[in-house]
């Protein structure tokens, strides 16, 4: 029985390219759907680390494949879903330091201590972080902060 309030809309973070043709193609190496994998993995976590560990592949034999001549437009779609990934880590972030956090806290005797509020601390991080991306604003910032004091 197919559901069809809910159509398969299967959506993938990753931009589309070429898989870097391989030579020999063993199972356990990156084949063209592992390639594609990795990417979209890249593009959920914004961690080369992690996407490599997603399909089972070291992150040395990522950037080995990387560095071969015939990868680049694996190279371009690496480096844009490592953007969207660290995006998409932002926002949620930000999201969790604007909205803000629920805590639980159980104390002796069975009681328990609810506080909902915003997390400063990853705001105030987050912000830094993303402002020293900028080296202009981020210079802007620095000097600026000598002078509030």
């Amino acid at each position: 029985m197919s559901n069809t309030a809910f159509p398969d809309t299967t959506y993938s973070y990753a931009p589309d390219f070429t898989p870097v043709p391989l030579q020999r193609v063993r199972h356990d190496g990156w084949t063209e759907p592992r390639q594609r994998c990795f990417v979209e993995a890249l593009a959920v976590t914004g961690s080369v680390e992690a996407a490599a560990r997603m399909v089972r592949m070291s992150r040395k034999s990522a950037y080995a494949l990387r560095a071969r001549p015939d990868a680049g437009s694996f190279a371009r779609a690496w480096d844009k879903a490592v953007s969207i990934g660290r995006m998409r880590l932002f926002d949620a972030m930000m999201d969790r330091a604007v909205n803000g956090v629920t805590t639980l806290t159980l104390r002796l005797g069975g009681a328990v201590d609810i506080k909902h509020g915003i997390d400063g601390r990853l705001i105030a991080s987050q912000t830094r972080a993303e402002l020293g991306r900028n080296v202009g604003l981020g210079v802007a910032v620095k000097a600026t902060q000598g002078n509030i004091r």
